[in-house]
């Protein structure tokens, strides 16, 4: 049996076993006993990961031919497959604890899947996911960078960031029309920022969404009551980092108490 790719779905099987196995290797510092596998597809990743944790390894895939072919390959599999959507699913039915994440990431969805890392960022201590090389970009850009955005920001917060290495069309089935990367989020030691978290979520979709504004514009219904002095409403977002963005949070939930 053999699955084939679902345009619909983002599916490009990986199938070189060397990069497979470079990226389990770089996943192997997981200090979590059970992790989650998104979209396992055909298994090249599973294979490797069982090496390290059995039991404790849990796959969630979306599509059921893919996990027939699933059990196919891995039997022992069968209590640990997940046929849901990883964006729905709910992860206390299955995790009481911590649990690192891995996963050759559709590109439809991956800005969704790390909001959902996002959600549950003191649950998931370690992400390495294989995403489009422009969103592995965007997403350890710093300040300064064009391609900075809120989601850098978001994730910034509570991880660091890094780009591994990048992953060339021919690697996959079909090839993709772009070239992928490899990435790593894993946990800083912040527990809580400095701020109201919610409004700072707030905050900074905000002057993202209106990113060519200075924040003294984009942000105006925020800032009622609020001195104006500090040199940074001044600025568009994308030359803040995070430590501007906990403060100026902070200024504008304090103006509003």
């Amino acid at each position: 049996m053999s699955v084939r790719p679902k345009k619909h779905l983002g599916q490009h099987f990986l199938h070189d076993q060397q990069i497979a196995r470079k990226i389990v290797e770089a996943f192997r510092e997981a200090s979590t006993s059970r992790v989650l596998e998104v979209g396992p597809g055909q298994g090249i990743l599973t294979g490797y990961l069982l090496e390290y944790f059995d039991p404790g390894l849990y796959a969630v895939e979306i599509d059921r031919e893919s996990g027939r072919y699933l059990l196919e390959q891995f039997p022992r599999m069968k209590k640990y497959l997940i046929l849901e959507d990883f964006l729905s699913m709910d992860f206390s039915r299955y995790f009481e604890g911590p649990f690192s994440l891995i996963g050759n990431f559709p590109y439809n969805i991956s800005s969704q899947i790390f909001f959902r890392v996002l959600e549950h960022r003191h649950q998931i201590p370690l992400v390495v996911g294989m995403v489009q090389k422009e969103v592995a970009a965007r997403l350890a850009a710093g300040p300064g960078s064009k391609t900075y955005g809120k989601l850098s920001v978001l994730l910034q917060a509570w991880y660091d960031v890094k780009v591994l290495f990048h992953v060339a069309p021919g690697a996959f089935r079909p090839p993709p029309r772009v070239t992928s990367s490899v990435i790593r989020l894993k946990r800083n030691s912040v527990e809580k920022l400095e701020c109201d978290e919610d409004w700072f979520f707030r905050v900074v979709k905000h002057s993202f969404n209106q990113r060519r504004k200075i924040l003294r514009n984009s942000l105006k219904s925020f800032l009622l009551n609020l001195d104006l002095e500090d040199e940074r409403f001044n600025k568009r977002p994308e030359q803040l980092g995070v430590k501007d963005f906990v403060e100026i949070t902070g200024k504008i939930t304090a103006a509003k108490s």
